[in-house]
């Protein structure tokens, strides 16, 4: 399940109201026609105010919901992150004939590392024709069109709402159908450095309606899906890692499976977590001229202070063994269902009901083992979420458990001390 958006609203707005009711009667729907019938109605509500701008429309009902009816919220915050990633339109082609397609916004993540800086920003349009090559060749069914943005976008960069993804989804699906050349964003915010990060492609694939949209969709591979989403996984990685290397200077990469938007950014967001472990532990080892083994970790949970006990996130700490001043911090954030008791994984490799799934905590401590830290502290407190006032960086709990800012030793090389 995920969380709403901080803001709130006490009365329902006529819009609003229609939004929930919609989503209450898909989710206590007694078949599949009526469930469809009602995501009939909910899709098309929802398509009038993407396409209108009305965002705060559909936050008020997603935390009025949140409040009330969790089943509810869960089948808004699908719908509407699906009428925002995807779309059908109907194009008139010269002829005068009108053809109907399905558009899907696809994020490809990469994952990122470096003692330096990841880059963001414009894609040079020879390697954008090599990456659009390689994307459609490897990853997508045959007869789809294709528009990949010229943008390296990191996650503060990527849309910011339903209806920035709506709007993205619709002019990247234009320029795919009449073969047009996009401009990179030059309006973007400018993203926080950070060891280990992610990077982001976004394309809008075009479908023939009804049309497969990637490979392991179309018939003479649909009986082996999961072995040819995993093949089309590794070439993709095969032949697009070179060029993307040359987009992130001096990085580490490893390219995730591109998918639907929403579903590759929490994914990402998950996978980055012990990169960015590994990455803060072979950063200090090599600046401070220390072992692993001469490092602590400290380990404390945060979370809003308006939510009594609910953990959002963990902050890992790292001081030298010899010292308490708190010299870097990772952010190990939680997503969907992943609480301080675990989340039984899903699918065909998951645990045994009997067998207690892996903690955040202890798949924290897991990653930090595997990169030579053994001395870790936890903390029990639950701390509320805070950060410096000056740079806006994440405090961290040092080992006496008093919230510091994390900061290199004054000896350390010159040009580490923003990194957070």
């Amino acid at each position: 399940m995920r969380r709403p958006s901080k803001a709130s609203s006490h009365k329902l707005s006529s819009e609003s109201q229609r939004l929930a009711t919609y989503a209450q009667a898909v989710g206590q729907a007694a078949s599949r026609i009526e469930e469809r019938a009602w995501e009939h109605s909910l899709d098309a509500q929802l398509q009038k105010l993407l396409k209108t701008g009305h965002q705060d429309t559909v936050d008020a009902t997603l935390n009025a919901l949140f409040k009330e009816d969790l089943n509810a919220y869960d089948v808004l915050m699908d719908s509407v992150e699906a009428a925002s990633e995807s779309a059908h339109i109907t194009i008139d082609t010269a002829d005068g004939v009108s053809k109907a397609y399905d558009v899907l916004l696809v994020a490809a993540p990469i994952l990122a590392w470096t003692r330096f800086a990841i880059a963001s920003g414009a894609i040079p349009a020879d390697i954008l024709h090599t990456l659009t090559a390689h994307f459609s060749a490897h990853l997508l069914a045959d007869g789809t069109q294709l528009a990949v943005s010229p943008t390296l976008f990191s996650i503060d960069q990527l849309p910011r709402s339903h209806v920035e993804t709506y709007g993205k989804i619709h002019k990247l699906a234009q320029a795919a159908v009449k073969g047009t050349t996009l401009k990179a964003d030059t309006k973007v915010p400018e993203t926080a450095p950070f060891l280990a990060d992610t990077r982001y492609l976004l394309v809008a694939v075009v479908a023939p309606a009804g049309g497969p949209l990637f490979r392991w969709q179309m018939p003479e591979h649909q009986a082996s899906f999961a072995v040819e989403r995993g093949a089309a996984l590794e070439q993709w990685r095969a032949q697009a890692t070179p060029t993307v290397s040359r987009l992130l200077p001096g990085c580490g990469v490893e390219l995730l499976l591109p998918e639907a938007y929403y579903m590759a950014c929490r994914e990402a967001d998950k996978q980055i977590r012990p990169v960015s472990i590994r990455a803060a532990v072979h950063y200090l080892t090599h600046t401070l001229g220390v072992e692993p083994s001469e490092l602590r970790a400290v380990i404390a949970g945060f979370g809003e202070e308006s939510a009594e006990n609910q953990v959002d996130e963990y902050r890992v700490a790292f001081t030298q063994r010899s010292s308490s001043d708190v010299i870097y911090g990772v952010v190990w954030p939680l997503y969907g269902q992943e609480d301080e008791e675990g989340t039984p994984p899903e699918g065909p490799g998951a645990v045994p009901l009997e067998q207690k799934p892996m903690t955040p905590m202890e798949d924290i401590i897991s990653h930090l083992n595997e990169a030579g830290v053994t001395q870790i502290k936890k903390h029990n407190e639950r701390y509320v979420v805070e950060f410096c006032d000056d740079c806006g960086a994440p405090l961290f709990a040092d080992p006496q458990g008093e919230l510091a800012h994390a900061e290199m030793p004054e000896d350390a090389p010159s040009g580490t001390e923003h990194f957070h």
